[in-house]
Order: C-alpha cells, then structure tokens, then sequence
C-alpha cells in the first residue's frame, strides 16, 4: 500500500530538517510509519493476507533499526520523533 504523493509531501514537510531534506532519519520513519500505518488498515479489511504481513514485518525492523541508529547518534532527536509519531518506547 504506497503513500500517495500528497500524503508523502505532507510528511516530509513535518519532518525534514532542512529545505530539500528527503534522506534524514527522521523523515524515513515517519515514512515507514505512514506505510506501516496504511499497512494496518488494509489487514482489518483482509485477515488473510499473509504476503503482505512479510513486507509488514520488514518494514517495522527497518523502522526499528532506523531508530535504534537515531538513539545512538542524538537522544534528544529520537526522543522528539517518538512523541510526535506517537511510537512507545
């Protein structure tokens, strides 16, 4: 389930840090955040669907190693993303 583009600008206008800023980590999660997201909406609708869950799964432990990176480089950083992503931790 891709984002559309609004959706897609609309997230990365929230988060970057800088004018043309695509690659942060904090823009990556809150994109892997929208896609899990969309994700979770879609298996309400189809219990099933176990080849999709496989991409789910991959999608949250490269989330997970985004912000295990972002922890260790700038505390305060991961700790102002988990609040506005709405992630415990």
């Amino acid at each position: 389930m891709p984002l559309t583009k609004e959706k897609k600008d609309k997230i990365i206008e929230k988060f970057k840090l800088h004018d043309g800023d695509t690659g942060s980590p904090e823009v990556q999660v809150a994109l892997i955040t929208g896609r899990i997201n969309s994700l979770a909406d879609h298996f309400r609708a189809y219990k099933k669907d176990h080849h999709s869950r496989r991409g789910l799964l991959k999608l949250i432990g490269q989330r997970r190693r985004l912000l295990d990176y972002l922890r260790d480089k700038d505390r305060e950083r991961y700790l102002k993303l988990l609040n506005s992503l709405g992630l415990r931790k």
